[in-house]
């Protein structure tokens, strides 16, 4: 029975209201005991063999993160990602569980593959909680739903044609209706594809000063406002991914103040990026939603910071070089996101945009509570999934020290704030920086 001993860390535990210094003892991977560090650690710290001491002073210890979008590319997709090196570059980020979306070849459209993932996870993972996503539609086509009881069986936590517009709101309206039954939400690809045609870059100054091609906010905000509708008829559970426009948080905010059931998710990039960016075509700045303005950026973190965007998501989207080293246009859109995630984010804490408790309930907390997992606090009884981090310490993100297959990041070269210190699942330390 594994027993582990966190000493002396800055705990931040948003979910119980915790901010302070504190002893954390795990045994049986769960959390035992929390003590303040200023009190007789006699009985948190017993000198008896078997027990593990990680001195956390100066540190950071908060509930191990979780991340509702990732793209582990496997199977099929291997020269991308895999699960073996996607869930290594989760556990240097940080992140104690994934949810991987359901974009693979052969779709995740049935209970064969869902297996065939969980059980490499399993046997190649890094250690990290990957739950599987399953597709809405057999093969994403937007025809009709897939299995979604067969899904949920087989460990399936959400459903979801990410990447793939449901056109059909008939569809949509069935789905929600199922994720009434089964308990787990849809994730939706808010896109009109119509209006979003061959766009390449958010639709502006920008775009019309490059050349390129743009998406209009009104691509997103249709389909955000129908799948809210969707959701208010039905009652069912609605998750908006990667929102990206002024006009999508503002329609999520009355939403939720009308009782929809509704929670979203905005990445880091569309958190800290604008479409000024793309100025020098770097493909890294290429991805679907788009860039967006910097009103659109200021309108995203107001909504995070206000709760009407619940969660950070990174949607880490691996491509290799023949994806990315082309023309700006007919380059894939996504960038990795895993192992820059937390440090973007604390950049808007230390910008004043957030505060600390904030960043980790949208990283940790509010994903636990979006999924319907057990996770995200690290109060007494629950498991020991935990994330520590110094956050004195700096990085530069390199592409030979990303634990990722692919390197497409627009930070690399960067220096960033933030060290993710050990990645801890089930009171095993899966990752030691």
């Amino acid at each position: 029975m594994n027993r582990l001993v966190i000493k002396g860390g800055r705990l931040v535990d948003p979910a119980s209201g915790v901010d302070g210094i504190y002893n954390i003892y795990i045994m049986g991977g769960r959390i035992a005991s929390i003590k303040k560090a200023d009190t007789d650690t006699s009985e948190i710290i017993p000198g008896s063999p078997g027990l593990d001491i990680i001195d956390a002073e100066n540190l950071l210890v908060i509930p191990g993160l979780i991340d509702l979008h990732t793209h582990l590319r496997e199977p099929g997709y291997e020269y991308k990602e895999t699960i073996q090196s996607g869930t290594r570059a989760a556990a240097a980020g940080g992140f104690t569980t994934i949810l991987c979306m359901a974009n693979t070849r052969p779709v995740n459209d049935s209970e064969s593959v869902t297996s065939y993932i969980k059980k490499k996870a399993a046997e190649e993972g890094s250690g990290v909680n990957v739950l599987p996503i399953g597709a809405l539609s057999p093969g994403q086509k937007g025809e009709r739903l897939t299995e979604i009881g067969e899904l949920k069986a087989a460990g399936c936590a959400a459903i979801s044609d990410d990447g793939v517009p449901v056109e059909d709101p008939g569809l949509m309206r069935r789905a929600l209706e199922y994720s009434k039954a089964f308990k787990m939400p849809v994730i939706s690809h808010a896109e009109d594809a119509h209006l979003a045609g061959s766009g390449v870059m958010n639709e502006g100054v920008v775009a019309t000063r490059l050349g390129l091609k743009g998406i209009p906010n009104a691509a997103e905000d249709m389909i955000v406002a129908r799948d809210i509708s969707l959701a208010e008829l039905t009652g069912g559970r609605l998750h908006i991914a990667h929102v990206s426009t002024k006009g999508a948080v503002e329609l999520i905010r009355a939403a939720k103040k009308r009782g929809v059931n509704v929670t979203a998710e905005a990445t880091p990039h569309h958190l800290t990026l604008t479409d000024e960016a793309v100025i020098g075509y770097d493909t890294n700045t290429k991805m679907n939603p788009p860039l967006r303005s910097m009103e659109d950026v200021e309108a995203l973190r107001a909504g995070l910071k206000d709760g009407t965007i619940d969660c950070v998501a990174t949607d880490h989207a691996p491509h290799s070089t023949i994806e990315k080293d082309v023309e700006f246009d007919k380059a894939s859109n996504g960038i990795i996101g895993l192992e820059t995630a937390f440090s973007l984010i604390y950049g808007l804490v230390e910008e004043g945009v957030l505060t600390l408790s904030e960043a980790v309930k949208a990283m940790s907390t509010n994903p636990a509570k979006a999924i319907g997992i057990d996770k995200g606090s690290l109060r007494v009884g629950f498991p020991a999934d935990i994330t520590i981090i110094d956050l004195n310490r700096s990085w530069t993100v390199e592409a030979s020290r990303l634990k990722s297959k692919s390197k497409n990041s627009p930070w690399l070269g960067k220096t960033l704030k933030g060290v993710v210190v050990n990645t801890i699942v089930g009171g095993n330390v899966i990752y030691k920086a």
